[in-house]
């Protein structure tokens, strides 16, 4: 089978196609011919090797979110599951393949109104943004910043704040086409990278979701209310610096919080459950899912590349 791997990290370039074996679903897991494949801002920085101390070897294949027709069933698994149209989280890669290998516990069924470029838009990032929001103890009535609101998850994260019943809902954004589209899904105030701008914008925020980090993330603690709380779900800038935690000690007397948040420590089933209220929810046309561009899974260096240069909102998607 076709699939894309990183031979060299680095630029868009360092990505191949190669020829695999078609895997065969080991116990408990399920084959996939994917339909679509998700391309998250995690795929670029493993293929940057900014994360190669964390184990990503070159040869490795990204990818953590397809969806498809399940084709063949491992060992304990339903045989039932055969044919049927899923999404599946394939782990931390693995997904920018023709047939996809994952766990049965991390397969979700679609309804048949949610098409598969819309379900691994929304499937990754909108667990993200459920739980990340709870993580920050949001509660109706408060204030949101969603610092990085044009990628998939600050997209949800926008949605699920207005829906939940927040007071204001803040983003940052590059332009003011973006905030004008951002403004369609529920934000109330469109401000610039560092926070600033945007007229009327609350002069403080009680939850601040970064999905950037990065280099000026701590600026943004300056920018929560009294016992206002940082999460960040994401790091597509990078790590802050290391002293980044001297801001909340500084502003000791406003008892601000800060907290990093990953899906992985949420129960599967919790998981699992959410997604699939989120896919019905898609499906009645409730949460908006927004697909920047489908492309080819031959054009994934092309998707990196755009990635790169940040020109995209929402999620590029690969298909076959």
């Amino acid at each position: 089978m076709k699939a894309f791997a990183i031979q060299a990290y680095g630029g868009p370039e360092g990505l191949v196609a190669v020829d695999l074996p078609t895997p065969r679903p080991a116990a408990g897991q399920v084959l996939v011919a994917t339909e679509a494949i998700g391309v998250g801002g995690v795929d670029t920085v493993i293929r940057s090797g900014a994360l190669a101390a964390y184990g990503f070897e070159e040869g490795f294949v990204p990818g953590s979110e397809v969806a498809g027709v399940v084709t063949a069933v491992g060992d304990g698994v339903d045989a039932s599951w055969t044919g049927r149209r899923v999404w599946a989280f394939t782990g931390t890669g693995g997904g920018y393949v023709e047939q996809a290998v994952a766990s049965v516990a991390d397969v979700v069924p679609l309804p048949a109104d949610l098409s598969s470029a819309a379900a691994v838009t929304l499937g990754g990032s909108g667990v993200v943004a459920h739980f990340g929001l709870r993580h920050a103890r949001f509660a109706p009535g408060e204030t949101v910043l969603v610092r990085g609101a044009a990628g998939s998850i600050g997209i949800m994260a926008v949605q699920l704040a207005a829906r939940g019943g927040a007071a204001a809902v803040a983003v940052t954004t590059s332009s003011a086409e973006r905030g004008e589209r951002l403004r369609r899904l529920g934000a109330t105030h469109v401000l610039d990278r560092s926070g600033g701008g945007g007229e009327d914008a609350p002069a403080g925020h009680d939850v601040v979701l970064d999905v950037v980090a990065g280099k000026d993330m701590p600026s943004f603690f300056d920018r929560l209310n009294p016992n206002g709380r940082m999460v960040a779900v994401g790091a597509v800038a990078g790590q802050p610096p290391a002293d980044f935690g001297t801001k909340i000690m500084t502003a000791f007397q406003k008892s601000l919080s800060f907290a990093a948040f990953s899906a992985a420590t949420v129960p599967g089933a919790e998981r699992s459950v959410v997604r699939g209220e989120q896919f019905a929810a898609a499906a009645r046309g409730e949460i908006e899912t927004v697909v920047h561009e489908v492309l080819p899974l031959d054009a994934a260096v092309s998707a990196h590349r755009k990635m790169d240069a940040g020109e995209v909102f929402g999620r590029i998607v690969l298909a076959r």
